[in-house]
């Protein structure tokens, strides 16, 4: 018989735990939540203070069996969910369920699945926490308000199967309000204006015999380039090729002198170890990583790993925080291993301590390595390479946290021509001391640019006269706004208070899985179906789209958990403006359904108007004499949002009728359709160039989309033969071990770079 039940949410750290407690104690899991509102019906009595109706998941009525039976056996049950909102709502419904009144209940918070912490917390458990299950308990109650009553009326006015969310909503209305950007920007040209300069040499030897000391000079360096700053005291603004050609004109017969020198020392400070969100960021700039992948490989991380004869270890402390704190003791584990490895001049004097902003729930650690002892290299042979990747990132993040700045040396060099009229500036740094840069340096977005402090300069003087080699101009165009990756719409979240640590990768997956965002390379896209839902909600519902509202709606939820507020008044503030935006709604929103738009365009079969219309897939154009005429064509839309017959690309493959195939794009991917529909309905696939590598296979590989709309390339002959594979096939021969073809792979920013997929190759070529 057990003296104790411990109860946790996944299976895999039952071995973990058990692995340190001795056999008084028996561990289950019940493999997530148990109980939920009913899935038909509202499951919300709203003459009863919005009182749930919560039922036992269907599927887990054996784990509420088991642990109704392990309880009886037992004298201690200690709750051991996760230790947030949703573990602690897991926990009350276990409570409810196994109604063990004579037990001793005990709810434990496990940080990291260390001994030490988990001895700690079975020797000093805590309580059920009833304001963390009360904010659990309205953040699902207002979501199911909101998605259970809105998404029905978009069935009504747009088409069955959408749904609406609470805070997705807004996030798609965030890519959206990005996209109406980028459409409404105007381009405009500028010029830049660069001089290549070159000073005395013997100017710079006179120097070399005095002057030894670590500066930003290069003292064998002569010549170097500066870019035109100000003209007459106002920032430089070259408009067009023949203004740049004028100043050319008006500069090249200038003498250039240096005005001013400017040196100083610039100390480059590590960054805390992770929050959620930050490893979500980090792990798609570095890593490709979407959030919901982040996520699932470092819950099993956290959760316990095989480390062969030493069994499963939690390798990292729990992942969805949005605190800095690090525990006294892991500060000190990290500064002696600092100690331990690198030249004393990396170590502070004392341990770095981050600083939390305000609104930061401080229930948990910063994400951390459990121990720093398991150096990510020294069981790389146990992790898969998702899991390696993430962990060092996590491990490298975490011992530069509490290593010294890099320290840079950083000159700027002001240039004036035809005595101050035109002022030119050089910008150079050089690293005198790498600091924490040695273990971790942070990835950028592509939006972001680089810094100038990147050129290496020569020793001049103030007053010094230089020589002018040449003057050289490049037109550029302003940019707009950069569409969102997962790390910049992820930030975003954040940075305005949508959602929360646990809930930005359920939000990203969510938003492309309901089709209203798609993915191309690494930004968002709203589709036309998220543009025209978001236009729908933005004028029925504007409170519940407004970013101010969501934001200030997840600080109420804060609230509650804090003890601050409580659920009734939370609920009824929210929901009496709801109602009667809702009644206001069913009444006056757009009926997609019936509205059809004329174009210009003539049906080639009847001759009859086409007209574009809604359906499953978006917008289309269909025949205005349906169903007579049953013609459609796709849509193209223009960079600016203009809507225009998309034109079918013919091929040469000819079908059963005699006519030539055409490009189409469906709901699976593009794929050859006969150029005489509706009359014949043949189709195949579309061949991406490349044989099936499968042996005795005819096939060919092609493009398909996965039902949750992600691109993948397969056999021609599924279901007779299933190779597939996510990257893109490139006809290209391996120029290294001869294998038939190449494939894309994502490089850091934007581009894409050809790989060979044979693992005793290991090809790759950046393209250009």
């Amino acid at each position: 018989m057990s003296d104790s039940l411990i109860i946790v949410e996944s299976p895999t750290k039952v071995r973990t735990i058990k692995k340190y407690l001795g056999a008084n104690f028996a561990v289950r899991a019940t493999m997530g939540h148990v109980k939920d509102l009913p899935k038909s019906g509202l499951g919300i009595d709203m003459k009863n203070h919005f009182a749930p109706t919560y039922r036992l998941i269907e599927t887990k009525k054996k784990v509420i069996a088991d642990l109704k039976r392990a309880a009886r056996r037992a004298d201690h049950i200690y709750l051991a969910p996760d230790p947030d909102r949703e573990g602690e709502a897991i926990a009350w419904h276990i409570a409810e369920e196994i109604g063990a009144k004579d037990k001793h209940i005990h709810r434990v918070l496990f940080n990291d699945l260390t001994k030490s912490t988990i001895l700690h917390a079975i020797n000093h458990p805590g309580e059920l926490d009833v304001a963390k299950y009360e904010a659990q308990q309205t953040r699902r109650i207002l979501d199911r308000l909101v998605g259970y009553q809105i998404s029905p009326l978009l069935w009504e006015k747009v088409r069955r199967g959408l749904s609406a969310g609470r805070v997705q909503s807004v996030a798609v209305r965030i890519v959206c309000d990005r996209e109406e950007e980028i459409r409404r920007f105007v381009s405009e040209e500028y010029w830049n204006i660069t001089a290549h300069l070159e000073c005395h040499m013997s100017h710079v030897i006179s120097r070399t015999s005095t002057d030894l000391q670590p500066t930003t000079y290069d003292l064998r360096l002569t010549t170097f380039k500066a870019r035109l700053l100000k003209i007459k005291d106002k920032k430089a603004k070259v408009a067009d090729e023949s203004q740049a050609k004028e100043i050319l004109n008006i500069v090249k017969t200038m003498p250039f002198v240096v005005a001013k020198v400017e040196k100083k020392e610039i100390k480059r400070f590590p960054l805390p170890p992770f929050t959620t969100s930050k490893l979500q960021q980090e792990a798609a700039r570095w890593l490709h990583f979407p959030a919901k992948k982040t996520m699932s490989v470092a819950q099993r991380l956290y959760e316990g790993i095989e480390l062969g004869e030493e069994g499963p270890v939690g390798l990292i402390t729990y992942m969805r925080t949005d605190s800095f704190r690090i525990a006294e003791e892991a500060l000190r584990d990290a500064r002696e291993y600092i100690r331990d490895n690198y030249d004393p001049a990396f170590l502070p004097v004392k341990a770095r301590v981050f600083k939390n902003p305000a609104k930061v729930q401080d229930a948990h650690e910063a994400i951390r390595p459990a121990s720093v002892d398991y150096k990510p290299k020294d069981i790389k042979q146990y992790l898969s390479n998702d899991q390696f990747r993430l962990y060092q990132l996590i491990w490298n993040r975490f011992v530069a946290s509490q290593m010294n700045p890099a320290i840079f040396d950083q000159t700027i060099i002001d240039i004036t021509a035809g005595g101050g009229g035109y002022l030119f500036r050089a910008q150079g740094s050089v690293m005198r001391f790498s600091g924490y840069t040695i273990v971790y340096t942070e990835g950028k977005d592509a939006s972001e640019d680089e810094d100038d402090f990147g050129m290496v300069l020569p020793e001049v003087a103030e007053g010094e006269a230089l020589a002018l080699i040449s003057l050289s101009t490049e037109q550029k165009f302003t940019q707009p706004p950069p569409r969102f990756s997962e790390a910049t719409l992820v930030r975003e979240l954040e940075e305005k208070g949508i959602g929360r640590p646990s809930t930005y990768a359920t939000i990203l997956s969510t938003i492309q899985e309901r089709n209203y965002v798609h993915k191309e390379k690494v930004n968002f896209y709203p589709t036309d179906l998220g543009i025209l839902i978001t236009e729908l909600l933005v004028r029925n519902f504007p409170r519940i789209l407004d970013v101010a509202f969501t934001a200030a709606l997840e600080d109420k939820l804060d609230l509650i958990e804090e003890g601050k507020n409580n659920r009734l008044d939370t609920l009824n503030d929210f929901y009496i403006p709801f109602a009667e935006e809702l009644k206001k709604a069913r009444a006056e929103m757009r009926n997609i359904k019936g509205e059809e738009t004329p174009t210009d365009i003539v049906c080639d079969k009847c001759g009859n108007v086409m007209v574009i219309k809604w359906g499953k897939n978006g917008k289309f154009i269909a025949c205005s004499n349906y169903p007579a005429c049953k013609n459609t064509m796709n849509i193209a839309q223009g960079e600016k949002g203009q809507m225009s017959q998309k034109e079918e690309e013919i091929t040469d493959t000819i079908c059963e009728c005699g006519r030539n195939m055409v490009v189409k794009e469906g709901r699976f991917g593009k794929f050859l359709g006969c150029s005489g529909y509706p009359e014949c309905k043949n189709t195949m696939p579309l061949s991406c160039g490349v044989r099936c590598p499968e042996k005795e296979c005819s096939g060919y590989l092609c493009e398909r989309r996965t039902k949750k709309g992600k691109t993948f390339f397969g056999c021609s002959r599924y279901p007779d033969c299933t190779y597939a594979l996510w990257d893109r096939p490139r006809p290209t021969a391996c120029p290294q071990c001869g294998a038939p073809f190449l494939v894309e792979k994502p490089a850091p920013p934007e581009g894409t770079y050809l790989a060979c997929l044979h693992k005793d190759c290991g090809y790759k070529n950046k393209e250009t």
